[in-house]
């Protein structure tokens, strides 16, 4: 495929997990319906991280966000098989405000070995810190009014700004699916991206795969198009 990959990028942070998220995985509840993917570029990258995850019957209903009682998390960027890998941010925003701020957390630029440190202080900031291959602080940006307890993820590039949220996006497709880590994976949740839009996407969702640790997600009754709709109405 001439899209695939520039390259394999590993973003990686070190923190310690909150007790009762592998019990909180196994118990969410799975997407109905569950969502097709194309190809088996992701369900061999995830097999050959050691995941138990059939790509198309073990998705999660997982499309917004909020923290642990720690206030911070863990987000690693593991892979970008895209085209547009060189130009796809990947970030969050406050899932419950109908135009939301996008708030950057990986830069399309990112190279191997960087990672990104994530803190929701109890000031209500959200504090990023970016570090290079070898560890060395690239930049440290404090964002005001991130909602830690309601976010989603969005990607962003030159094939058009998704959401996690399924009723944002277009004809309101997904746009990203999410699985529970299996094994020494536990507690943890996987996202996985596509970034093209309907019409011209593969739906291969292996554009841009993060790890997540220290997050829980909430239920997406709570993120239905209705309810997306009503927020334009306030």
């Amino acid at each position: 495929m001439n899209r695939r990959a520039k390259g394999i990028y590993v973003v990686s942070a070190a923190m310690l997990l909150v007790a009762g998220m592998c019990a909180a995985a196994s118990a969410f509840s799975l997407r109905v319906p569950q969502v097709v993917v194309q190809g088996g570029s992701l369900q061999g990258y995830l097999n050959s991280q050691g995941e138990s995850i059939n790509v198309n019957t073990d998705q999660v209903d997982a499309q917004v966000w909020s923290t642990t009682a720690s206030g911070n998390s863990v987000f690693t960027l593991m892979i970008e098989y895209a085209g547009y890998a060189n130009s796809n941010n990947v970030g969050v925003y406050n899932s419950d405000e109908a135009a939301p701020t996008l708030f950057q957390i990986f830069p399309g630029s990112a190279s191997p070995g960087w990672h990104a440190l994530i803190s929701f202080p109890s000031s209500g900031f959200l504090i990023v810190t970016l570090f290079d291959e070898n560890s060395n602080v690239i930049t440290q940006t404090s964002y005001p009014g991130v909602h830690r307890n309601s976010f989603g993820f969005y990607l962003q590039g030159p094939g058009g700004l998704f959401y996690s949220q399924d009723g944002r996006n277009a004809g309101a497709k997904a746009q990203m699916v999410t699985y529970a880590g299996t094994g020494l994976n536990s507690g943890d949740w996987w996202l996985c991206f596509e970034d093209l839009a309907p019409g011209v996407t593969d739906d291969d969702f292996e554009d841009a795969v993060l790890v997540l640790e220290s997050v829980n997600p909430v239920k997406t009754a709570q993120t239905t198009l209705g309810q997306l709709k009503a927020l334009y109405r306030r």
